[in-house]
């Protein structure tokens, strides 16, 4: 019984197997008659497969067991033939801030000898230059100067008898965009429509009191008094200049109040200038010896010297007529910065108020032919705004009329509105054969 039980539950110790012999009458076990029980299949490692933390991002070579490319090396994959295009544009990026720093650093530094140059005259003339509001002898003389563009630097200057400002403007070459300078000389070259290439200029306008300080001038006690006792600084109005010949033609062009003088030259004057003027008497009281000695001094570079009190634009309204009287200077700024002889006509504009309040009234004759080109300039401005005014109301009337008989051809049945239409017809036939008679 306790074999049994062993049996079925694999209790006791079992003896050793012994090898199975296949029966000798059945030839189908003899190929397993030695087969031996091999052992047990082991589990074999795998190398760990790095993951990526960071989706997107490459991993290493030595970190994704992948084989070594120059891929992961710039340098083997490019040459600088490569960056070719880069390397050009890189080139003219290059070129192109070069040449600006350049050319605005010239700029400045041709502004810096101008006001070194005119600073003197300015501080003797003026109490107050430019626009710090600093006193004269507080300031130097760059300070004097206001850059208000690359291309263009300001000054300012006011406190003196006879003078209530003076504006002054040095409009100098776009030396730091040499495109630029270069297309607006081909195109004033091809096109006059575009100009010539002005080059380095100072523009000075001067506004004389003319009477008016108690206006501008903030009122103190005992100035009205002390005003009337000096007299004021009024003058006759008209419209006086020296222009160098070579821009003469562009001057009476450009500017309305020159266009009303006649142009003449003087005996006094070298050949390349000639006075513009409406009177003889006005230039023989203005051609001063040291007007004419600063003109000649300034050589090729002076363009000219007016006096005026009409617009410079041509006048489109009455309004526009109002007298306003101003001094103007413009010339050329030299090459070499030498303004030597260029002071001693910056001076005469700031002394031509106190020549003007002393001799700036005229014989009534000189002024009556003046003041016939004022009246004569005025009607043609009147009969323009007259004939526009004209024409208005004619297109009024027009429209009227249309509306008129639109809204009558509207109350009309077919058969009457054809019968005034016909009528219309009849009506301009008859007025076309009238003119035509006429003419004949």
């Amino acid at each position: 019984m306790a074999n049994v039980l062993n049996s079925l539950f694999g209790g006791g110790n079992k003896p050793a197997a012994a090898p199975v012999k296949a029966p000798s009458g059945d030839s189908g076990f003899a190929d397993f008659a030695g087969v031996v029980d091999e052992p047990a299949p082991t589990p074999q490692s795998f190398p760990p497969v790095a993951t990526n933390p960071f989706p997107g991002a490459s991993l290493p070579a030595a970190a994704t067991g992948r084989p070594y490319t120059k891929w992961y090396n710039v340098h083997e994959r490019y040459t600088w033939a490569d960056f070719r295009t880069e390397g050009i544009i890189l080139a003219c990026v290059a070129v192109v801030l070069v040449l600006h720093l350049i050319g605005a650093r010239l700029n400045r530094s041709k502004a810096r000898r101008w006001i070194s140059a005119h600073a003197a005259t300015l501080a003797s003339e003026f109490a107050l230059v430019g626009f710090s509001g600093a006193a004269v002898a507080d300031q130097d003389a760059e300070s004097m100067l206001r850059e208000k563009s690359l291309f263009e630097f300001a000054t300012y200057a006011t406190g003196r008898a006879n003078v209530a400002f003076v504006d002054v403007k040095l409009t100098l070459t776009k030396r730091f965009n040499p495109l630029a300078v270069l297309s607006e000389y081909i195109l004033g070259f091809f096109f006059e429509s575009f100009g010539a290439a002005a080059g380095d200029v100072c523009e000075a306008v001067l506004y004389p009191f003319d009477g008016k300080e108690a206006l501008l001038v903030p009122g103190l006690p005992g100035a009205a008094e002390k005003s009337q006792k000096e007299g004021k600084s009024a003058y006759d109005g008209f419209v006086w200049a020296i222009v160098n010949k070579e821009v003469m033609k562009q001057v009476r062009d450009d500017r309305y109040d020159v266009s009303l003088t006649y142009t003449k030259d003087h005996a006094k004057l070298p050949s390349w200038l000639t006075v513009m003027s409406e009177s003889a008497e006005i230039t023989d009281t203005l051609l001063t010896p040291e007007l004419i000695a600063a003109a000649e001094a300034a050589g090729d570079n002076f363009e000219y010297l007016i006096v005026s009190d009409q617009p410079v634009e041509k006048p489109k309204t009455i309004d526009e007529t109002t007298p306003r009287k101003r001094i103007f200077l413009k010339y050329r700024l030299p090459s070499n910065d030498n303004y030597d002889k260029l002071v001693p006509i910056f001076q005469q504009l700031l002394r031509i108020p106190d020549l003007l309040v002393q001799t700036g009234r005229f014989r009534p004759e000189v002024l009556r032919k003046v003041k016939t080109v004022r009246e004569a300039a005025i009607r043609q401005i009147q009969k323009a705004e007259e004939d526009e005014k004209a024409e208005e109301r004619a297109a009024e009337r027009e429209r009227a009329r249309k509306a008129k008989r639109d809204a009558e051809l509207k109350a009309l049945d077919a058969k009457a509105q054809k019968k005034y239409l016909e009528k219309e017809r009849e009506k301009e036939m008859r007025k076309s054969t009238k003119k035509m008679t006429t003419r004949a």
